[in-house]
């Protein structure tokens, strides 16, 4: 059932508690101590007041009148006290501020049971402070903010913001949910049959995390310019990007890193993933000590790395492209490892990986190669071998042209590597950056693959996009358990004539 505000000017109260991750604890008589997730905070020579209101933070959302009953008479329309002359209130104040990082702030009813919203910090630098909100100034939600359900409740996000807010209400979501277009407090109470006061204060609430922001003038809102759409520094960035790399790095939101939120809940996926069925192909396996002595030094491989986007008519040969899969992606050991209070299995391989995880996958689409047929394989690098998992021409044609089309080429690339990632593999250990990781992931097995080729005098060239879903179903792929991220096409280099005029467009 939807609530529906009580009808007039209706009471707000303003609320506070603590993270639920926060613990307070007495360190004696003239000293608490607050455990944060980004450290200790020290309360020195804490009045009783403070006491009893840091504890009842920690067990919920409380307000001030419940512990100063005299600020009950002194308090703004939206439930802010005034009374600043008043020493308890002081203190509890001074230690809001110092708790600041770990401080949810709350916006609740009077009459009604629990908060509207609440504006949960997710950086140590979060700091909440109400701004002045005219009714009549047009106002919108930033373009990065975006909602979304969590537990059962909505939750509004943006990567520019240091607090999450939590609509514990429908109320709250539909105000909020209206503000996408410019509009003013004015014009949107009427629209919604709400409270005008109620509509400013769940505004402001909302504006004071910066996710509702403000016209650089006065006027019809249909008009309204907003400082984000023309700062240079955020027209480079979508908003997926930005959140992503918000959510990427360490300092904002939950735990990240190897914390193993999934170890007592699933079992370690494999190492390896299991052979698909289909015909075999053994690949060729070089002696090493050769390779070695044949190839060019280090930094001479390094000087000439670049990438093709014209190839020789002649076709590969599987030997080669054998030598290149052995000496870039294969698995030279499998070894047991202990982490999350249970024991999995990790490989090594010539390209890094995270805690040698190596979730990554290879699927080769051929068009020209001497020795294996036109078709999809599935690499196998414990093995060492190509298994034939589809040979349609219709997926193989779409495959290789989609890759012809990134390389800006007029042919298509006689064998297509696809690379996929295996993401329970990676996030059943990390938390939150796991998809950020693979794609490190990526780039350090492109650039692998990249200096064998140029060793081999192969023409390699990295991709960088692909159709997700003609991927997913010439490959096979359990969506979203495996995903396509990222590709890489090879082949015999062109004659020099051809060699050279490709250098030149090469950036």
């Amino acid at each position: 059932m939807q609530f529906k505000p009580p009808p007039g000017d209706p009471e707000r109260i303003r609320l506070w508690s603590l993270r639920e991750d926060a613990l307070v604890e007495s360190a004696g008589d003239d000293q608490l101590l607050v455990f944060t997730r980004w450290g200790d905070i020290e309360i020195d020579d804490p009045s009783p007041v403070v006491r009893e209101w840091l504890y009842r933070m920690s067990l919920g959302p409380v307000s001030l009148e419940n512990l100063l009953p005299a600020l009950a008479e002194h308090k703004s329309t939206a439930g802010i006290p005034s009374m600043a002359d008043d020493p308890e209130y002081l203190r509890v104040r001074r230690v809001i501020e110092k708790l600041g990082s770990c401080v949810v702030h709350s916006l609740g009813l009077a009459d009604m049971g629990g908060p509207l919203l609440s504006a949960v910090p997710i950086s140590r630098q979060a700091t909440f402070e109400l701004p002045a909100v005219d009714a009549g100034h047009p106002v919108r939600l930033s373009r990065f903010a975006a909602m979304r359900a969590s537990d059962g409740e909505v939750v509004l996000e943006s990567p520019l913001a240091r607090h999450r807010v939590v609509f514990h209400r429908s109320l709250a979501t539909r105000v909020v949910g209206s503000l996408g277009k410019a509009t003013t407090i004015a014009d949107l109470a009427p629209a919604l049959d709400v409270a005008e006061s109620l509509v400013a204060d769940i505004v402001t609430y909302v504006a004071a995390v910066g996710m509702v922001v403000f016209a650089e003038d006065e006027g019809n809102p249909l008009n309204a310019r907003f400082a984000e759409d023309t700062d240079p520094a955020l027209l480079v960035w979508s908003h997926n990007d930005l959140l992503f790399h918000s959510r990427s790095r360490l300092g904002r939101d939950d735990p990240r890193g190897a914390v193993f939120p999934h170890g007592d809940k699933l079992p370690p996926p494999p190492a390896v993933k299991p052979v698909p069925e289909g015909p075999r192909f053994p690949l060729y396996k070089p002696v090493l000590a050769d390779v070695a002595a044949a190839d060019p030094p280090f930094t001479e491989v390094v000087e000439k790395r670049r990438s093709f986007r014209k190839f020789a008519r002649r076709p590969l040969t599987a030997q080669r492209l054998g030598e290149l899969l052995f000496r870039s992606a294969r698995i030279r050991s499998v070894r047991p490892a202990d982490g999350g209070g249970v024991s999995y299995a990790v490989s090594d391989r010539p390209y890094p990986s995270s805690a040698s995880l190596h979730e990554l996958e290879l699927y080769l689409t051929i068009d020209r190669c001497i020795g294996l047929p036109r078709g999809i394989y599935h690499y196998d690098p414990l093995g060492h071998a190509l298994t034939l998992i589809n040979t349609s021409e219709d997926k193989v044609g779409e495959l290789l042209d989609d890759a012809k089309v990134a390389t800006g080429s007029l042919q298509r690339p006689p064998a297509l590597i696809t690379v996929t990632a295996r993401m329970g593999r990676l996030s059943w250990m990390y938390n939150g950056i796991a998809y950020a990781t693979t794609l490190r992931h990526v780039g350090v097995l492109q650039q692998t693959l990249y200096l064998v080729a140029t060793a081999m005098e192969l023409a390699p060239c990295a991709l960088s996009v692909g159709d997700i879903e003609v991927c997913d179903s010439a490959f096979l792929l359990d969506w979203p358990a495996e995903v396509t991220v990222g590709g890489f096409v090879v082949g015999l280099r062109p004659d020099a004539i051809a060699e050279r005029n490709s250098a030149r467009q090469d950036p």
